[in-house]
């Protein structure tokens, strides 16, 4: 069914073929709410999401949806920014912090949170139900039994309350390290180490399921040699089901380039499980020594973002959302924070400075999700069959007729390829 000359007019932008795969051509016919075809008729086509997942971390956002912001105009332009780009967010859960007094979780500021990001049509995920590091220091000093017990009764517990509106987790967080972690203590390396690697992420996607069947869970790793492939391997071969494999790639030392990623790509893809590039960061500032190994040990004051800087950065960062949405795994892909206010060890690694101003890579991304990747409101006339063609990223559309055809309608793009959708006006 090839029927191009139905398709809209090429925008400014002319698609890239690399990203063949994330698009899809409809033709639609439009009827009235007899059945009858619209022929000739004036329609107007436009985008409203994507499917593919843009993702920013949500933390700084909390305050605003719970009422308690401090600095009500920046956090409304950070949120009218944030929301003009992205469509997926992470919230904070790490238990230490979420759950700083025993029995007294933050169960309502962070619903509160989740429900803010929802209705605004954001997708939301959780991070993360099991993880050894931002731990509780009421769990230091207890049995390991009790700690397995606990850990148990806090996912269930969590997964339950948050069940509708948090459904995707990232059930357990940096296992490869887990059992031999030292830089703090905790009670979790202990019981992994009791427990071992397999079982622990076992005893985190078991749990979650319990409470939420249709959660979609992520075994998330930083560790990106070939450690996580075997132990991705091993939690296979145990007969656990991953829903989605987390990457990530908080590109402190340097930009790891198109050859990196897409080798990183390919070896963890061959799972046959999508893929989630879950944390990533890229400076706008000078870059950690490559000597550094742990990047937690790199501690300045005053980390300045810089001109240069923020060139490079805008470029690193179209390189990089081209190079992971070239790649046919890949659903989704997460920047960690979008501001240099509060960014992870005081780095300039937001699209934002630290005064809420956009830097060349906010609007380089935006660009990207919002303009080249995007189909803007387009005016088309129906065949005298009532068809017309659509050409778009994968994602939700919505069309209407301007002349007394009622409420627009909705239609999605699913899938690459041909299709045909017949919607119908009221």
């Amino acid at each position: 069914m090839a029927v191009t000359s139905l398709f809209a007019p090429p925008t400014d932008h002319t698609p890239d073929p690399a990203l063949a795969h994330r698009r899809a051509d409809a033709v639609v016919t439009v009827v009235g709410p007899d059945g009858t075809p619209l022929a000739g008729a004036d329609v107007v086509v436009e985008q409203t999401g994507h499917a593919f997942g843009f993702g920013c971390i949500g933390f700084d956002l909390v305050n605003l949806a719970n009422g308690t912001s401090t600095d009500v105009d920046y956090d409304n332009d950070f949120a009218t920014r944030w929301l003009d780009v992205f469509n997926t967010t992470t919230l904070p859960f790490y238990w230490g912090t979420f759950e700083p007094e025993e029995g007294r979780p933050r169960t309502a500021e962070l619903l509160a949170t989740a429900r803010w990001f929802a209705d605004r049509g954001v997708a939301v995920k959780g991070h993360p139900l099991v993880w050894h590091t931002v731990q509780p220091r009421w769990l230091l000093g207890r049995p390991t039994d009790e700690v397995e017990r606990l850990q148990r009764a806090r996912i269930r517990r969590d997964v339950a309350d948050f069940a509708g509106v948090v459904d995707t987790w990232d059930a357990i967080n940096e296992v490869v390290i887990m059992p031999v972690f030292t830089a703090e203590e905790n009670a979790i390396t202990p019981l992994a180490r009791l427990r071992g690697r397999v079982e622990m992420i076992r005893m985190a996607f078991e749990e979650a399921r319990a409470v939420n069947p249709g959660a979609t869970l992520l075994l998330n790793d930083f560790d990106m040699s070939t450690a996580y492939e075997c132990l991705v391997e091993a939690v296979l071969e145990a007969g656990i089901r991953i829903d989605r494999l987390g990457l990530q790639s908080h590109m402190h030392q340097g930009y790891w380039g198109e050859e990196k990623t897409l080798r990183v790509l390919e070896r963890f893809s061959r799972y046959g499980i999508p893929i989630h590039l879950t944390e990533t960061t890229l400076l706008s500032g000078d870059l950690m020594p490559p000597e550094i190994v742990d990047l937690n040990d790199w501690q300045v004051e005053g980390w300045p973002s810089t001109p240069e800087g923020e060139e490079r950065q805008a470029d690193e960062v179209e390189r990089h959302y081209r190079t992971l949405l070239s790649h046919p795994a890949v659903q989704a892909a997460t920047y960690w924070g979008l501001s240099d206010r509060g960014m992870w060890l005081g780095a300039p690694g937001g699209l934002l400075r630290a005064d809420g101003s956009p830097k060349p890579a906010y609007e380089r991304l935006r660009r990207l999700v919002k303009e080249e990747w995007w189909l803007a409101p387009t005016r088309l006339r129906t065949d005298v069959s009532g068809r017309v063609g659509v050409s778009g990223f994968l994602g939700d559309y919505r069309l209407s007729v301007p002349e007394g055809g009622g409420d627009p309608v909705t239609f999605r793009l699913a899938e690459p390829g041909e299709r045909a959708l017949t919607v119908t006006t009221r």
